[in-house]
Formats: structure tokens, C-alpha cells, sequence
């Protein structure tokens, strides 16, 4: 508060106005600059954070790619008895997160992916020897995969349920009580869209919209025309559409 107790006349007044003014003024300067140069430097910040992110994010996929190259490179050891099983250790290491990743999209359990996710390498290490080289090393692996995942779950659902529906219903409990399972409500709709898909059709979706499978690579894995694996994916998108309007 100014307080002008003692001033004689106005001049008095307005020479100590004046020097509020001169002493205020700096301060409110300093306080403008610093707080421009924390919103640059904030900025700065984040644009770096993002810059950072993103070189990670395509180190880590040219990681990936370098290492399904050298997949390759693990053929003639994998077919020297002598040398197999360091090779296979280097396969099992190379391959192990993303073929994961590949069937828990098709079983959705942790659990249940890790058993499918076994049964597959046991089935690469016993049929290494008939392996031709007619596909990159990376399909026939993913080929394995894919048709143990489907063994696996017609096999779950003639031992547990009787109809489609019911084994949907199965899956999606065994997934929201899964302790890995950290999906939203969103997340478990969209889930149970999938699932109403046939099973085949389901696979073709998940290589496409999780994985980023180009089509030809995925006729490769399955067998599937390019043309057919095409239509059959955007019929499923369309049923998933339809299948979440009709939820809400």
C-alpha cells in the first residue's frame, strides 16, 4: 500500500510514485523474463524428450530388422550337430519376444502364450534337420507358431465349452484375470470384438493391424493368397466396426 502520511504538497507525491515505479518495474521485468526463459527452456525439454524417443524408438526397430537378418546367418550352424545348440540358444534369443507377442495375441493368456510359445522351439529344434531353405528361416518360424497357436486353442475349446460364444466368454476371463493383463474397458471391447472373429480371420487381422505385416509376407505364413488375406481383412474390420457400434 503507498502511504503519503508527511507529504507536503502533491509534488511530493508524485516524486514518490515515481520512485515506486523505477524500483517496481525491474522486478516485474526480471519476473517476465524468467518466465519466458522457463517456458523455452520447458520446450526445449519436451521437443528433446520427443527427438530422443522417437531415435530410440527407430533404433530398437532397426534392432529388429538387423537381427532377422541375421537369422539367416544361423542356417548352416543350426544344421551342424556340432554347433546347434549355441545357434539355437541365438535363435531362441533373436526371435523369442516378438513370435511372444505373435501367439498372445491369439491365446491372449501370458501363460498359455509362454506353453504355445514352448511347444513351438521344441517343434523348431526337432524338424531343423527337414528344414529346406524354400522360405527365409523368420516365415517357417512364424508359420510354426501360427499353426501351434491355432492347435492349441481347438484344443482348448473342445476340452472346455460347446459353443463359439461360450469360448469367447472363456477367453475373455482367463484375460481379465490374467496378472499381465492391464487393459481399460475400451481395450476389453475392443478384445471381444476380435474374438468374434473366426479364427483364421482373427490371425489375419493381428499380423496386420498389431504387427504390420505386409500382405505378401503374410501369405508366406499361411498359405493364403494375397488377394484373399486383402478381403479377409477388411471384412474383419468391418465386423469390429459393427460388432463395437452395436456394443455402445
Amino acid at each position: 500500500m503507498f502511504a503519503f502520511h508527511g507529504m507536503d504538497n502533491i509534488s511530493d507525491c508524485k516524486v514518490t510514485t515515481l520512485f515506486l515505479i523505477d524500483n517496481t518495474f525491474p522486478k516485474i521485468f526480471y519476473l517476465l523474463f524468467f518466465f519466458m526463459l522457463f517456458n523455452v527452456v520447458k520446450e526445449f525439454y519436451v521437443s528433446l524428450h520427443f527427438a530422443v524417443y522417437k531415435s530410440l524408438f527407430r533404433f530398437n526397430t532397426l534392432i529388429i530388422y538387423m537381427q532377422t537378418d541375421r537369422l539367416e546367418e544361423l542356417i548352416p550352424l543350426l544344421k551342424d550337430k556340432n554347433k546347434r545348440n549355441v545357434a539355437f540358444n541365438t535363435l531362441v534369443k533373436l526371435t523369442k519376444q516378438r513370435l511372444y507377442w505373435h501367439i498372445r495375441k491369439m491365446v491372449l493368456v501370458h501363460e498359455d502364450a509362454d506353453d504355445v510359445l514352448q511347444n513351438t522351439y521344441i517343434k523348431v529344434w526337432k524338424s531343423i534337420d527337414n528344414f529346406r531353405g524354400d522360405s527365409a528361416l523368420y516365415t517357417w518360424l512364424f508359420r510354426i507358431a501360427t499353426n501351434e497357436s491355432l492347435t492349441f486353442l481347438a484344443q482348448q475349446r473342445i476340452k472346455n465349452v460347446a459353443t463359439s460364444i461360450e469360448y469367447e466368454d472363456l477367453l475373455i476371463s482367463k484375460m481379465e484375470a490374467d496378472a499381465y493383463y492391464d487393459g481399460d474397458e475400451m481395450a476389453k471391447k475392443f478384445e471381444r470384438a476380435i474374438l468374434s472373429l473366426p479364427e483364421k480371420q482373427r490371425l489375419v487381422f493381428n499380423m496386420k493391424y498389431y504387427e504390420d505385416m505386409k500382405y505378401e509376407e503374410i501369405s508366406k505364413i499361411t498359405g493364403t493368397s494375397e488377394g484373399a488375406l486383402k478381403a479377409s481383412y477388411h471384412i474383419a474390420v468391418k465386423k469390429i466396426e459393427q460388432f463395437i457400434k452395436e456394443e455402445d
